[in-house]
């Protein structure tokens, strides 16, 4: 890798546009610092963090003379390094995949995309450019921030290279449900892009679940309180709703030009004695533009005395022009307004007073604060920051915002009046409400809202995200530590290779094997049958399977092998192949009849799953099921029977994707105990994979060597992360023996 190796620790912050803007008049380059919160946050975490920028410039150089002549300005005006991306490629990887595929399904306009292998493969392609440029700069400690759509895959290409990299992902816009997401053709690969950070951000609670659902469907991975499990990685996935420059608005309010600006405007409405219904929205078919003007097309059909005492300000700002349904997007808002104006209007007053132009902020922030009501209605939306700019503007804490409850900042502003953006009646409800609201109300939401937004601002979302980025890497640094790496394994071999009475411990499934779609698919390997014989031959050893299977299954499978065998996680043990199996417990089975109908219930409501019935226990397995399906089912179900045995002398056990229900007293602990107490042991290891090995593990001398063959909490010394490794080393024990 290349970089400046003084720069250790430092964040790359990465994004499709770099925070710049580049012209070129009479064949000179002029870079501005482009305006906006987030640019303006990522400049204040640039200079707290040690951060560079990579991104595209917008600009594609006349040749390579002017390519170097860029690179150079930028690194020495804002730290930031280009990735050129040629026009051929824009129109490919941004207006084609990012802009023609992601952008509408994202907001469920799955109608609206095009799924063109061309454009996916010029999106591999410039993520992969991307991907080059931020290795070219890394060194082993830094940070990566990556940012939005348009580099999901990013993630990914770079843990494969740098494994060791601490890396966010936040996705700015909304992450769509499963049912949408599945449509995608490329699905698989945009998930395990994201899947290659260490913390994914979202703006809300319902995106950061969608997208574990997709996960959970699509991968099959499971989580926990957000947390997945991938390879030997937890990959955390929280919501870190972005704020606005609270105090960046909050002073270029005070300044003098945009007090005069709003003077002049207060005295113009003070004349005409009209209240002003504001909207501010790049003209984009997610905005709900059409739907929010039927609504105030039917709130003057329904109130004609409102007529002549609003004037409606639709500011809409000019977005892909050329492509299909942006333009057909124009043709009806235009056809829209003209009807509206058309039907109410009348000599010195137009209800809807449409501008088509974008305007800089300080001239959109006067407008704010003399707006009585904001009509922010997207049919969905990230977050949308014109809601916050809103209600940060306004000092007076007058004014009411009507937004849409599938605005993402609608799970932040529950004081705003939220609407139905389908529903016009919905909207044209809510502008007679806000219009007549009291001062008194409007205020009581208002210092809500604008001490929430004050609170949590824009840099308190960058700095949360860029710490949780450092605290999960710190999660993930302290399970290494009990990582069975090769230190201990080296000791591990050491201490079995010198000791003369051996007592091993292994669990069957998830240990000794992986898990299978069925139980009875879980059969020994002849494989793994000749590495249990040459464990179990040696006269220093004592080996013991101790499984949660049936007797009769796990002595067909294992009944040759010189070993002892634990079935029903200890309800039954056999010490060795010559004895008879003996009870640890002697217990009535009768209680099975009850639960079995329950069971079979379950069996009917999720296809896939099955009971399996136990002499001391009964199960019902779901992981052939549809993975959301079975995750929620099986939660319900664990409910259920907990509190449907409470005070019984019955267990309900959640394992890897099986429930089971056995008696109380019955565990792995009290079934191995008769081989712990036989002699005194100069070498002890135990293998198990779930909770119901804990209770072997917690029993054990603290020098044993308690391996969980996963990771997660628990009583075991050490962990591996699969059965294979288990297996590669009993190899390696095996081979000692010879």
């Amino acid at each position: 890798m290349k970089g400046n190796k003084k720069s250790k620790g430092k964040i790359i912050i990465v994004s499709n546009r770099l925070p710049v803007t580049i012209s070129k008049r009479k064949d000179e380059l002029k870079i501005q610092q482009s305006p906006g919160g987030l640019a303006t946050c990522l400049r204040a975490i640039q200079e707290e963090e040690k951060a560079i920028f990579v991104g595209w410039p917008g600009y594609w150089p006349a040749n390579d003379k002017e390519k170097r002549s860029i690179e150079n300005e930028l690194i020495n005006y804002c730290k930031s390094y280009p990735v050129f991306i040629s026009p051929a490629e824009i129109g490919k990887y941004y207006y084609g995949f990012a802009n023609r595929t992601l952008w509408p399904l994202f907001h469920y306009f799955s109608t609206y995309c095009a799924y063109e292998e061309s454009e996916w493969i010029a999106y591999k392609k410039v993520n992969q450019r991307f991907f080059q440029k931020v290795f070219d700069l890394a060194d082993p400690q830094d940070t990566f921030w990556i940012h939005d759509y348009h580099l999901m895959l990013l993630p990914a290409l770079i843990r494969k290279s740098l494994p060791q990299s601490s890396i966010g992902f936040f996705l700015h816009i909304p992450f769509p449900s499963s049912e949408i997401f599945r449509v995608l053709p490329w699905r698989q690969e945009i998930l395990e892009g994201f899947l290659g950070a260490d913390l994914i951000g979202f703006h809300t609670y319902e995106y950061a679940q969608h997208f574990l659902n997709s996960v959970l469907l699509l991968l099959g991975y499971e989580h926990e309180f957000g947390a997945i499990q991938v390879d030997n990685r937890i990959v955390k996935v929280e919501n870190f709703p972005m704020g606005i420059d609270s105090l960046g608005l909050k002073s270029l309010l005070e300044e003098s030009s945009i007090q005069k600006e709003i003077k002049k405007l207060e005295e113009k409405i003070w004349t005409e004695k009209r209240k002003i219904i504001l909207s501010v929205d790049r003209l984009d078919y997610t905005k709900g533009i059409p739907q929010r003007l039927k609504g105030i097309e039917l709130f003057l059909e329904k109130k004609p005395e409102w007529h002549g005492r609003f004037t409606y300000v639709m500011l809409c700002v000019p977005s892909r022009t050329k492509v299909k349904h942006y333009s057909l997007l124009k043709e009806e808002v235009d056809s829209l307004v003209g009807r509206i104006n058309g039907r109410f209007g009348m000599p010195g007053w137009i209800p809807v007073h449409y501008m088509y132009r974008s305007l800089p902020f300080n001239k959109l922030l006067p407008l704010y604060t003399i707006a009585d009501v904001a009509l922010v209605t997207p049919l969905r939306d990230g977050m949308n920051l014109v809601a916050k700019e809103y209600v940060a503007s306004k000092k007076d804490n007058r004014g009411v915002l009507v937004l849409s409850e599938t605005a993402g900042a609608a799970s932040e502003l529950g004081e705003a009046l939220l609407v139905n953006v389908n529903n016009k009646e919905d909207i044209a409800s809510a502008l007679t409400q806000a219009l007549d609201m009291s001062e008194e109300e409007q205020a009581r939401g208002m210092k809500l809202m604008r001490k929430r937004l004050f609170e949590y601002d824009v840099l308190h979302w960058a700095r949360s995200f860029v710490q949780r980025t450092k605290d999960v890497k710190k999660i993930q640094s302290q399970r290494e530590h009990r990582k069975l790496n090769v230190k201990w394994e080296k000791k591990l071999i050491s201490d079995f290779k010198k000791s003369k009475n051996r007592l091993l411990f292994l669990d069957y499934d998830g240990t000794l094997v992986s898990f299978a779609m069925k139980p009875e698919q879980a059969k020994p390997d002849v494989g793994l049958k000749r590495l249990l014989f040459s464990l179990g031959k040696d006269p220093h050893n004592t080996l013991v399977i101790v499984s949660g299977r049936d007797r009769t299954t796990i002595e067909h499978w294992l009944g040759k092998v010189p070993c002892g065998l634990v079935a029903e996680h200890g309800a039954w043990i056999k010490r060795d192949p010559r004895h008879d199996w003996e009870k640890q417990k002697s217990i009535s089975g009768d209680w099975k009849e009850q639960l079995k109908p329950i069971l079979k219930t379950y069996e009917f409501r999720v296809p896939g799953s099955l009971m399996e019935e136990k002499e001391y226990g009964i199960a019902w397995h779901y992981r052939k099921a549809n993975p959301e399906l079975g995750q929620l089912r099986s939660s319900e179900l664990f409910d259920y029977l907990n509190e449907f045995l409470a005070n019984t002398d019955l267990q309900v056990m959640h394992g890897n994707k099986v429930i089971e229900v056995r008696v109380s007293g019955i565990n792995k602990g009290d079934g191995v105990m008769p081989w712990l107490s036989e002699k005194k042991w100069d070498f002890i290891l135990a293998l198990g994979d779930d909770w119901t090995d804990e209770d072997l593990f917690k029993i054990l001398p603290a020098k044993a060597y308690s391996i969980k063959v996963s990771y997660g909490p628990s009583q075991a010394r050490f962990y591996l992360e699969s059965s294979q490794l288990t297996r590669s080393l009993l190899h390696k024990l095996v081979r000692i023996q010879k």
